[in-house]
Order: C-alpha cells, then sequence, then structure tokens
C-alpha cells in the first residue's frame, strides 16, 4: 500500500530546494525535509544573521537546528531512485542571463514565476507553492518576478521600505520616521506613487506626442531624401546630356577646322605640282635646246652652223609661265593660335561658370536645424533679455563683469607648442611635442584654440605676450591641415585676429588687413559680444585702449585661438 503511495505522489519526496529525490535527507523543527547539502547550504549563507528561516513555511529559528538523518526517508528515497521515477519538475526552465533566478533553487537555479514583496525573495514554480497553500503566506504580496529586491529594503534598518518622504525625495522604512526623517513630510508609498503617475501620465502623454513628431519628422525626411535623390539623378542625366551636346559641338568645330586645313592643303599641293610640272618641261626643254646650241657652236661645218643659227639663237620665251615664288609668311600658325584661344576661353568660362555652380551648391543648405523651443518661450527670452540688453561696458571694472575663464584645448595644438599653468600659458620650443594625432590639430602654423565655445552671451579675457603673436576667435570650421594660409587666424572669413608686435598691430578678417597706430603693451584685452556681433581688442596699462573693433554678424559658436611667436598667457582676473 505504500509502495502505491510513492509510486503515485513522488513529488513528496522531492527536496524543494534542488527540486530532486532527496538525498540524505533531514527533517528541521518545523516539519519539512531537505537534502542535508541543500539546507546546510542554504543556512550557511545565513550565518552572518544569526537567523535561520525554513525555505518553505518561513519559520525562524534564532540558533541553527541541529540536522540528522532521517533513515525512515532515506530508504523511501533510495526506493524511488530504484524504481526510475522522478518527481515532476519544470524541464527546460533554467534562469538564463536575463532572467530572474530562484532565491531558492540550489546549485543550477530555475527561473523565477513570482516575487513576494513581503519575503524580499524570488520563487520558481515549486517553491511558489508554499505561497499559495499556507495561510502563513496569505497575506503576502506577489509579484511579476522582480530583480534587485535588495532595493527594497532599507539599508540602515534592513526594513522593507513603506514610506515616501517628500522632503528628501527618497523612500524609508517606518523607524526611519522617528530618526532622521523625524518632522518630515511623510506618507505611504502608495500615495506618492499615485500622485507621481499621474505625472507620469502628463510626461508619458509628453512623450507619445513626441514620438509622434519624430515620426512625422523622419518619415518627412525620408520623403525628402528620396525627392533629393531623384532631383540629383535627374541633374546628373540633363547636366550629361548637355555636356554630350557641348562636346558633340565641339567635335564639330574640330571637323570644321581639321577639314579647312585639309582642303587648303590639297589645294596648295595641287597647284604647286602643276606649276612643278611645268617647270620641269621647261627645264628639259632648255637644257636640250642648250646641247644643240653647244653642238652648234663646235661644229666645223660653216654651211651648217649658218643655216641652223637663227633658229637656235632665237630669244627664249619667258611670259607663258609665271614666276614662282614661296609667301615666307604663310603658315597655319594662325589656325592653331585661334584654337589655342578658343581653348583658353572655354577653360576660362568653364572654370568660373563651375565656380557659380559650386557657390550655389554649397552654399545652399540641404536642411535647415531648427531650436525645438516653443515660441512663447522665445518670445520670453526676448522681452526678458534681448529688451533690457545691459549698456556696452566703458570702464575695466565693467568689462570684468563678463569675464571668463579660458583653456587651450590640446587636441589643437601645434607639435611645437608646450601647454603649461593647468593649459592657460602656450610656450614656442623647438622640441617636438608628443601629442597623439588627431584631425583638429594645426599641422603647419604654431596656433592652439581654446576649448570653450563662446555663443549667446558676452565674454572679456585679457592676454600677456612675448615675441609676435596673434590673438583671436574663429569658428570651428577652420582649415587644420596644410601650409596654405587659409589656416591661419584673419586669413579667411571664419575668423577675426589682432596681429600683435614689437613694432605695432594690424586687425586681420578675410586676408584684409588694418595698420593700428597705438604704443605698445605686454597685456591684450578682448571683448566679445556674441549677439550684437561685437569683437574688440583693447591695449591694458594704466587704461584701457581701444586698439580695433569688429562690428559683424557671427552665426556659429566662436572659439578663441592664439598664434604664438614666444609665448602666450591667459590671465587670471578673478
Amino acid at each position: 500500500m505504500a509502495e502505491a503511495s510513492i509510486s503515485m505522489a513522488p513529488d513528496q519526496f522531492s527536496c524543494p530546494l534542488c527540486v530532486g529525490i532527496l538525498r540524505d535527507p533531514v527533517a528541521i523543527p518545523c516539519g519539512h525535509s531537505y537534502c542535508m547539502e541543500c539546507i546546510s547550504t542554504y543556512w550557511n549563507e545565513a550565518d552572518y544573521t544569526g537567523i535561520y528561516i525554513c525555505p518553505q513555511c518561513r519559520v525562524t529559528f534564532t540558533q541553527r537546528p541541529v540536522l540528522r538523518r532521517n533513515t525512515l526517508l532515506t530508504k523511501v528515497a533510495e526506493k524511488l531512485k530504484k524504481t526510475g521515477l522522478n518527481p515532476p519538475g519544470p524541464v527546460n526552465n533554467y534562469a538564463g542571463p536575463g532572467d530572474v533566478p530562484c532565491d531558492f533553487c540550489m546549485g543550477k537555479k530555475l527561473k523565477a514565476m513570482k516575487s513576494c514583496l513581503n519575503c524580499l525573495a524570488s520563487y520558481c514554480e515549486k517553491h511558489l507553492k508554499p505561497h499559495y497553500e499556507s495561510a502563513t503566506f496569505k497575506r503576502h504580496k506577489l509579484v511579476d518576478e522582480l530583480g534587485n529586491l535588495d532595493r527594497k529594503v532599507c539599508p540602515q534598518h534592513q526594513k522593507t521600505l513603506e514610506l515616501f518622504c517628500r522632503t528628501d525625495q527618497m523612500c524609508i522604512c517606518a523607524l526611519c520616521t522617528v530618526s532622521e526623517h523625524r518632522g518630515h513630510d511623510i506618507v505611504s508609498a502608495e500615495t506618492e506613487r499615485s500622485e507621481k503617475q499621474k505625472l507620469l501620465g502628463v510626461t508619458q502623454t509628453g512623450i507619445h506626442h513626441k514620438c509622434q513628431e519624430r515620426t512625422k519628422e523622419l518619415e518627412d525626411l525620408k520623403a525628402a531624401v528620396d525627392s533629393l535623390k531623384s532631383s540629383a539623378q535627374r541633374a546628373m542625366a540633363e547636366s550629361e546630356k548637355m555636356f554630350t551636346e557641348m562636346i558633340r559641338s565641339i567635335e564639330r568645330m574640330r571637323s570644321e577646322v581639321t577639314k579647312l586645313i585639309g582642303i587648303n592643303e590639297r589645294a596648295a599641293f595641287n597647284q604647286a605640282e602643276g606649276l612643278m610640272e611645268r617647270l620641269e618641261q621647261e627645264i628639259e626643254d632648255l637644257t636640250r635646246r642648250e646641247m644643240h646650241l653647244k653642238q652648234l657652236h663646235s661644229t666645223e661645218d660653216h654651211i651648217h652652223f649658218l643655216q641652223n643659227f637663227n633658229s637656235l639663237s632665237a630669244p627664249t620665251d619667258d611670259g607663258f609661265l609665271p614666276r614662282v615664288t614661296v609667301n615666307p609668311d604663310f603658315s597655319f600658325g594662325a589656325v592653331r593660335r585661334a584654337v589655342s584661344e578658343i581653348k583658353d576661353r572655354l577653360e576660362e568660362i568653364s572654370r568660373d561658370e563651375l565656380m557659380k555652380i559650386s557657390k550655389s551648391v554649397n552654399e545652399t543648405p540641404v536642411y535647415n536645424m531648427e531650436n525645438r523651443i516653443k515660441e512663447k518661450l522665445v518670445r520670453v527670452s526676448e522681452v526678458s533679455i534681448d529688451t533690457v540688453q545691459a549698456p556696452e561696458p566703458k570702464s575695466r571694472s565693467d568689462f570684468l563683469k563678463y569675464f571668463c575663464q579660458l583653456r587651450m584645448d590640446t587636441n589643437t595644438a601645434y607639435r611645437e607648442l608646450h601647454l603649461s599653468d593647468g593649459n592657460r600659458k602656450v610656450t614656442r620650443t623647438r622640441d617636438i611635442q608628443a601629442y597623439p594625432d588627431h584631425p583638429e590639430r594645426f599641422d603647419s602654423f604654431a596656433q592652439v584654440l581654446c576649448r570653450e565655445a563662446l555663443s549667446g552671451k558676452r565674454y572679456y579675457w585679457e592676454i600677456e605676450w612675448s615675441g609676435e603673436f596673434s590673438t583671436g576667435v574663429t569658428y570651428k570650421g577652420i582649415s587644420r591641415k596644410g601650409k596654405g594660409s587659409l589656416c591661419l587666424l584673419g586669413y579667411n572669413d571664419k575668423s577675426w585676429s589682432l596681429l600683435c608686435s614689437e613694432s605695432g598691430y594690424s586687425a586681420w578678417h578675410n586676408r584684409e588687413d588694418k595698420r593700428i597706430n597705438a604704443a605698445h603693451s605686454p597685456r591684450i584685452g578682448v571683448y566679445l559680444d556674441h549677439t550684437a556681433g561685437v569683437l574688440s581688442f583693447y591695449s591694458i596699462s594704466e587704461t584701457m585702449t581701444l586698439l580695433h573693433r569688429f562690428e559683424t554678424k557671427f552665426t556659429e559658436p566662436l572659439y578663441p585661438g592664439f598664434g604664438v611667436g614666444t609665448s602666450v598667457k591667459i590671465c587670471q582676473l578673478k
């Protein structure tokens, strides 16, 4: 009868921890049975707390129970093993890297099905049964499996977090209300969750609308890209067609010139050939007559001489054949010069038109980037800032209100520049510095930029210098590579600079300079009002003297920069 019972319910003789048939079974004081190894390992982990809990009924023992082998259960378990019966359990349901493991499985852990907020533990299907079957666990709150349950326990009091301190904006336990958070605005976690859930709903709605906006923007962008592709393909096809027609036109011109040269060559050749034949015939006739005259001259027969004298001594007729002389000025050089002139004009036209095309394409933005700030916020900003713009500073104390800390960027420094004093000082050396390769580094000129991007406000800084140097500001897109002058501050449309030397000063922008007559000063002040488009340079001594003032419209953030002759130092004014 016992055997039948065993065969019908083998799961009654399985270990709740390893979900296998009991090995060396032991019964603990509450009546539940486990493998000796499983319960020993489980309680070993609890030794540091001194509280030993039954994994099934959660009964606690203040002293670790002594484990003794249960002889009857041992025999039953061995009989089950011999019959080949195994307790049913989850198949291929082990916890993977992204799963929450069961806290009670020994060895290879199964996936947790639920987590208990009272026990602060997660359970697989097997170990979850006591929460459904035992009255002890009826009031426990089960939720879908959660990880990091230790975060739901107060780290100071080891009690469950149930309350929320609005003063400190943190979850607390009941003991916290009488200690660290005494007198604070405290509510239940459920109440605070209800309030924050309303805010979460608003945020969720906002994110949903933003997601819809971004989706619409993405669809519009994709449509624009498709339209751009079609436009580019049409432009390429039409350009190819027109260039083909131009090539055909040039080919026709080449053919006409070649034909013209050939016709004139053949005409001249034919005319010369006729003249050569006639000249050759006349030479032959003259040669024959000369021979007859020679014979007549040498004959001794007087009668023969006199009879032929009149016919042979008659003058020759030079009028029937024109005299031929070659024009030394004639050649096809004029044709070559004309063709060369056509070539030069075509190249000039092509170059000019290509520059127009390039400028038209490059300066027309494909995409317009717009700030997402709402118009009403922009209007408020305009009213609160722009309409109440402070007057431009006049005295040095006024300028110092806009002082900004600057640091030089090692990623931009020329390899012969040594940075020191917290990257506020730069010295020109002849030793190559061990800077790594970087796309923003100047590779041919002794220049360095600051890492701060200045935009939308007023800024002021001062520099001490020795040796010839330049100081100014530039957009980030300034050229950094090569020996072309476009890499120099002030020698392009992206930068503005003041060149300083012992002999004087000059202001530079886009290769245009203005000479400045002023006394030498080892300290220069720079004032930038990015919004107003003002960049001013001052010599600093006992007074401030304006050296030069640029007025323009800045369209991008600006980076302060220096061209170094000997040394440059950014002054600390505050």
